[in-house]
């Protein structure tokens, strides 16, 4: 059987037989009634990680990122976003269909958040105006790109979010190749934020599910909007074992994810037919452009198919690579040398 090599995502590894044993092994109850020990278990781990007062379990980011926005905003207020983030752009308009607020987007450039731009951006209640009621930050930001986001622009954001009485919300479902990138603990990049998410399915490699964590009054408020959008669970043990077993296992080698990226986008870079700048590969994301003429993603990604390499499109001639766990450095040289065989072209 030909082995598959899947790099549309970090969200698409399998659980390695200790999480599937951990799952199996799981200690159960019913975690609407605050019962299940072992998702206690994860949210008490989660919060230290983090370095937060307490923390709480939920089936996925996007609903961590609207229950963060419910719990620290009115109705009618606006928030601050990113221009490329998630929670802007796919989330399927959850901000105004259920947290009802109006979203402002500012830019980012390769991750660095324009401070001008993001304090023209904060109003005051008025008469035809909305109140700003949060700042949200994505790191690492861009899906496409994973830019981990400069430690000083995060001081200068806290600075100007306390300056302006303003919260501060990070959507971290990538946070953990951020603090490989800058080599420091998660919790010197949260500091910055009163509240963030974590992605459990992502570089982590667990089957589902992420983490809320912030301040104890904070998280018992987000726990009933939780409920409110059918986030409450009973048995949920048996998704918190695998992340349990993540958090302890599968933090430190996300470097290793990095070096397969950077690797994979030098390796583009020789050839001809394709268009990648190794240098703004920061984690583990490469999406280089298709220069060969007369192809597009749609042609190429086929052709990878056929050599058991799956890449996502993310526009006409651009697809996306997302080294994981379960990508190797052998894999790596496979890709690249495939790429070479299916554009037909020279090194350069």
């Amino acid at each position: 059987m030909k082995k598959i090599l899947d790099l549309r995502s970090d969200t698409v590894t399998i659980p390695c037989e200790e999480m599937r044993q951990a799952m199996r092994d799981a200690l159960v109850g019913d975690d609407i009634m605050r019962e299940d020990p072992t998702v206690h278990e994860l949210e008490s781990l989660a919060a230290q990680i983090l370095g937060y007062e307490s923390a709480m379990l939920v089936v996925s980011g996007t609903m961590a990122n609207q229950v963060a926005v419910m719990t620290f905003t009115q109705r009618g207020e606006e928030v601050i976003v990113g221009d490329k983030s998630h929670i802007y752009n796919l989330e399927v308009a959850a901000l105004a269909a259920l947290s009802q607020v109006q979203a402002r987007p500012i830019s980012v450039v390769d991750g660095e958040y324009c401070l001008e731009e993001m304090e023209s951006a904060i109003r005051q209640p008025g008469v035809q105006s909305a109140a700003t009621g949060l700042i949200c930050l994505e790191n690492t930001y861009d899906l496409n790109s994973g830019f981990p986001v400069p430690l000083d622009n995060l001081v200068k954001i806290r600075q100007l979010s306390e300056k302006h009485g303003i919260p501060v919300y990070l959507d971290g479902a990538r946070l953990f190749n951020a603090s490989a990138y800058h080599g420091v603990a998660p919790s010197e990049i949260c500091k910055y934020a009163d509240a963030a998410q974590i992605c459990l399915t992502k570089g982590l490699g667990a089957p589902i599910g992420s983490i809320l964590a912030g301040s104890k009054s904070f998280i018992d408020e987000a726990r009933r909007f939780k409920q409110r959008i059918g986030g409450g669970m009973r048995q949920a043990g048996i998704i918190a074992a695998p992340a349990i077993y993540a958090l302890n296992n599968n933090i430190t080698r996300m470097g290793e994810d990095h070096e397969n990226a950077y690797r994979l986008a030098e390796g583009f870079a020789k050839i001809d037919g394709l268009s990648v700048e190794p240098g703004k590969v920061k984690t583990n994301i490469v999406s280089p452009v298709i220069t060969k003429e007369g192809w597009n993603a749609d042609m190429f990604i086929d052709r990878l198919g056929e050599f058991g390499i799956k890449s996502k499109k993310i526009a006409e001639n651009r697809c996306r690579f997302i080294t994981h766990l379960q990508v190797t450095a052998e894999d790596v040289e496979f890709i690249i040398a495939q790429v070479q065989t299916i554009l037909g072209t020279g090194i350069h």
